[in-house]
């Protein structure tokens, strides 16, 4: 039986700038960093050191070689804040590109682009 979600598999051309981003930017933090020493890297960060998902940053043309079949498009992932408006603000004074904040029948979202044009969204969840 399934439990929960551990990890989110998040491709990348440019590794280091990802990391840049998601830890300068957004205040994520590296939990760990593996090489397998044959040029596979994989880069674990998460919101908080005891957040339960975590995200892999994984070299997307290093991944597409060794795996062919796999669909190394953006996940569509959605990041909750009890202080939208705030982070927003945030978000805008780091010059992260966002998207107006909109109202949904589940709370209020916007948007927001990493380094790469790769979206993804924020609710506000009290």
């Amino acid at each position: 039986m399934l439990s929960k979600v551990g990890q989110i598999m998040l491709y990348v051309n440019n590794q280091d700038e990802a990391v840049k981003f998601w830890t300068e930017q957004l205040g994520f933090t590296v939990i760990s960093e593996e090489n397998n020493g044959q040029g596979m890297r994989w880069i674990e960060i998460s919101p908080q050191k005891d957040s339960e998902t975590r995200i892999i940053l994984h070299n997307k043309e290093l991944i597409a070689k060794f795996s062919p079949e796999l669909n190394l498009g953006t996940p569509s992932l959605m990041f909750f804040s009890e202080n939208l408006e705030q982070l927003y603000n945030d978000f805008l004074n780091k010059n992260i590109t966002v998207g107006e904040i909109v109202n949904m029948p589940s709370g209020r979202v916007f948007n927001f682009a990493d380094n790469e044009e790769n979206y993804f969204a924020v609710m506000e969840k009290n």
